[in-house]
């Protein structure tokens, strides 16, 4: 069997261009999303190349994803070597409000899913002492997120997560690292709405494929966690320093409609 690269969320932003970054490698990809469209103009784009690369449209809230991401990589005759868990949406709006299914939809895809991901593939990368896993989390994970409140929670999930996991494979080959972006440049804050608010007006913004090879890069050298960017660093000193109410005040003046 080969190795191969899994990522998730690859129909479009920061995945996207991590898939691109990752097929520089040379490894056999498996693209994972849900527009099967977008999926194969990526894949014609990473096989014109020279690499070998295969699209998988499903939809991660799908509690038999993992079984599908794992049936086609055997179907191939390839094995999960690097884990990119980059699929994830947002739901803007207060939490009584929202509709409840599609937040729990929100839950499985951000967290239920990254994690399975991970605890399905994870122990065959210890046994073959390499490869890893790449989780996109947020510098909204360090934050309270009123109007977002379950994707502000899902991302600290995954930033606890992958740095406990980091420290749990630290020293066996296998490397955990936690991208944590803030606003990039891409069509999910307009797909949430969030796109609307003060918030997102005055913030800086990054660019996806700058973000993706800084992430890429941090993952290889082996690191625990990477912001991309200094202002991004600086947001989270903030927050970590700022008391919650006071915080909790600034972030639900930030996030209201403009």
């Amino acid at each position: 069997m080969k190795a191969a690269i899994v990522v998730t969320g690859a129909s479009s932003g920061i995945g996207r261009e991590l898939a691109r970054v990752a097929a520089r490698v040379g490894s056999a990809m498996l693209l994972v999303g849900q527009s099967q469209t977008a999926l194969d103009d990526l894949v014609a784009e990473l096989t014109a190349g020279g690499g070998e690369t295969h699209a998988l449209a499903l939809d991660l809230a799908d509690r038999q994803a993992g079984d599908r991401i794992e049936s086609a990589l055997s179907a191939r005759d390839l094995y999960c070597d690097v884990l990119v868990n980059s699929a994830g949406f947002g739901l803007y709006g207060p939490a009584a409000e929202l509709d409840r299914a599609e937040q729990i939809k929100l839950l499985d895809v951000n967290a239920r899913a990254l994690t399975e991901l991970t605890l399905r593939f994870l122990p065959g990368m210890l046994q073959r002492r390499r490869g890893g896993v790449v989780n996109v989390g947020s510098i909204t994970g360090y934050m309270p997120g009123p109007r977002m409140a379950l994707y502000f929670a899902t991302k600290a999930y995954v930033r606890s997560f992958s740095a406990s996991l980091s420290a749990e494979v630290a020293g066996s080959g296998v490397t955990v690292t936690c991208l944590a972006p803030g606003v990039v440049r891409t069509a999910f804050f307009e797909r949430c709405k969030v796109g609307h608010t003060r918030m997102f007006k005055i913030a800086p913004r990054g660019d996806a494929a700058a973000t993706a090879a800084a992430g890429w890069r941090a993952f290889k050298a082996g690191k625990r966690l990477v912001t991309p960017r200094l202002i991004d660093s600086i947001i989270i000193a903030v927050c970590t320093v700022v008391p919650d109410g006071l915080l909790l005040r600034l972030l639900i003046a930030l996030q209201r409609p403009r």
